[in-house]
């Protein structure tokens, strides 16, 4: 094993080890880690993708497990159901009040308040890294790179907040850095069909 291999063996342990510390299960909140990630996406997603076929997309799994991770925070009152604003014909999903009170409970503050301690250059630095190795590992493996408007080519401003082409919508200052299922960063090599074929339902 190469030394370049070596510390990229090291580096993918330490970022699973870190997740897996980050995410466990404290017993207190009742949630698992897969509930946490999804009222996670949710919280962070754009209107059009907080759905449960690319929150399977985002978590890596079937649509039937991401279907029954929200159905079960449903039951619990942490999310509802809402009319996409895309597709009168489907639903989306939102954090109801007491999803959102939940969250200021998320066992990832911990790590959060550690990467906080680094500096602003590092923790713009490190994002950037981050989000090259997302993109690069979704490309390997046939899946879909989500980011944020910011980025995405999409996207262009318009009159003070932004414009996205692929929905033909404009966009809120509040919108512009959600989660979006059609991200296309400028590196990411479209094929033409990304943003048609998206599954914004709540299969």
């Amino acid at each position: 094993m190469s030394d370049t291999t070596a510390i990229a063996d090291r580096i993918a342990e330490m970022l699973v080890h870190l997740g897996r510390t980050a995410c466990s299960e404290d017993g207190q909140s009742g949630l698992t880690a897969a509930q946490w990630t999804c009222l996670r996406f949710f919280s962070h997603a754009n209107r059009t993708t907080c759905t449960p076929s690319a929150f399977a997309s985002f978590h890596a799994t079937t649509r039937g497990t991401a279907s029954q991770i929200v159905k079960t925070l449903e039951r619990r009152g942490l999310v509802c159901r809402e009319r996409s604003p895309v597709d009168g014909r489907s639903v989306c999903f939102a954090l109801t009040e007491a999803g959102w009170a939940a969250l200021s409970h998320d066992p990832l503050g911990d790590l959060i308040a550690s990467l906080d301690g680094l500096g602003p250059a590092e923790r713009e630095a490190f994002l950037q890294m981050l989000s090259r190795v997302a993109s690069t590992l979704a490309a390997r493996r046939g899946g879909r790179t989500f980011g944020t408007c910011s980025d995405c080519t999409h996207f262009s401003t318009s009159e003070g907040s932004g414009y996205c082409a692929c929905m033909a919508a404009h966009l809120g200052t509040g919108e512009i850095d959600k989660l979006c299922i059609d991200y296309s960063g400028a590196d990411h090599q479209v094929d033409g069909k990304q943003g048609k074929d998206s599954q914004h339902d709540s299969q």
